[in-house]
Formats: structure tokens, C-alpha cells, sequence
């Protein structure tokens, strides 16, 4: 118990807070119903493309950032944000790390939606991985215009964690390929935009450094 809460304590608050209410959110849920049901999760907020143009039912693309298809689909969106998220949080501070998540998160949301209009085939999608790959694409932007600021984070890694996250995303099935590189492309156009070439801070070391970089 101790080493938990002296690991968040070193948690940023805003991303933490993120993370807490995802988890809440999908908790209570799964209290009232099936989270892997797709017309329970439609009815709860999940983002389902005739619902939103039809019935301008809008917020169903900010909503759905918070809501996960079952336990596993929840851990491992977290897990991930857990750490890349306090990361980003720490180097570029709370506003423009808001910033970058839910103009990330939404953004992903729309793409989706329009790609999903376009195709014809509509589907129910929740789940943070939009926002997540927003993340993960201002780190890469960071590693990139930052590269002699960030001593601690192996770019190599980096380059290679966001190809696999990808790469993972068009071999599986029921993915949202289309919020995942909407997601990171954003990401790095919010950083760009956000950070640009700003001093950051320091973080703590989270990934070890890599000498050949």
C-alpha cells in the first residue's frame, strides 16, 4: 500500500484525474448494465455516427472519450495514459497538456465520424485511444524538436512504440484505425502549435537513454 501511494503521489493531477474518472465512469456502468454491449454503451454516450448527424446528438463525440468496452479494453487505455500521459503532463504543464488530450481526443472523434460517414459502415465506438494517440504523436513531436532537452527519453523507443501502436491498431479487428492516426497526426499539430519549440521542463526518467540517439 505504501509504494502505491507514493506512486501517485508522483502522478501529475490533471492526467491522475483523467484516469480516475475513466475508471469511475466505467464502474458505474458496469454496475447498471453490459459495457461490452454496443446498444447499451450507444445509450450511454458511446459515439454512433447516425445518432450524432441525425439527431445532432454532438456531445456523443466528447463522451465517448470516457466510456470503455469492457474491463480489458479499460486497463489497458490506462495503463497507457498512466504513464505517457504524466510524461507529456510534466514536460509541457496542465493547460497545454488539456490542450493537447481532449483537442487530440475530440479531433480523433471527428475523424472517425466523417470516415465512418463516408464509408457508409457505422459502428459504435468509445474508448480514451484517440486521445491516447494524441499523446503519444506530441511526444514524438518533443522527441523530435527537443531532442537535446530530453536527455532521459530514448527516441529510438519512442519512434518505435507509436509504429507498433499503430501498426497493432490495423491487425486487429474491431479497432478504430481511423481515431488512432487522427489522434496522433493532431497530437503532434497540438504540440507543434501549443509547445512549438518553447523551453519544456525536465521529468523524471521514464524511459532509460539511449546513447546511440
Amino acid at each position: 500500500m505504501d509504494e502505491l501511494r507514493q506512486f501517485l503521489k508522483s502522478r501529475s493531477i490533471v492526467n491522475l484525474s483523467i484516469v480516475v474518472v475513466n475508471v469511475l465512469v466505467f464502474f458505474v456502468l458496469d454496475i447498471l448494465g453490459d459495457t461490452e454491449d454496443a446498444l447499451f454503451m450507444a445509450n450511454h454516450g458511446a459515439c454512433y455516427a447516425p445518432w450524432v448527424v441525425e439527431y445532432g446528438e454532438y456531445y456523443r463525440l466528447f463522451t465517448c472519450m470516457f466510456l470503455h468496452f469492457g474491463i480489458e479494453h479499460l486497463f489497458y487505455n490506462m495503463l497507457s495514459l498512466l504513464f505517457l500521459g504524466d510524461m507529456v503532463e510534466k514536460l509541457v504543464g496542465k493547460g497545454r497538456y488539456l490542450l493537447i488530450y481532449f483537442g487530440g481526443g475530440l479531433g480523433s472523434s471527428v475523424v472517425s465520424l466523417v470516415c465512418e460517414l463516408r464509408s457508409g459502415n457505422a459502428a459504435v465506438s468509445a474508448g480514451a485511444s484517440g486521445a491516447i494517440f494524441s499523446i503519444i504523436g506530441a511526444l514524438v513531436f518533443l522527441a523530435v524538436v527537443h531532442r537535446g532537452s530530453l536527455p532521459n527519453v530514448s527516441r529510438r523507443r519512442l519512434y518505435l512504440m507509436a509504429a507498433l501502436s499503430v501498426f497493432q491498431g490495423f491487425t486487429s479487428q474491431g479497432v478504430d484505425n481511423a481515431a488512432h492516426v487522427g489522434g496522433f497526426v493532431l497530437g503532434f499539430l497540438l504540440a507543434a502549435v501549443f509547445v512549438g519549440k518553447r523551453t519544456i521542463k525536465q521529468v523524471p526518467e521514464l524511459f532509460e537513454e539511449d546513447s546511440s540517439n
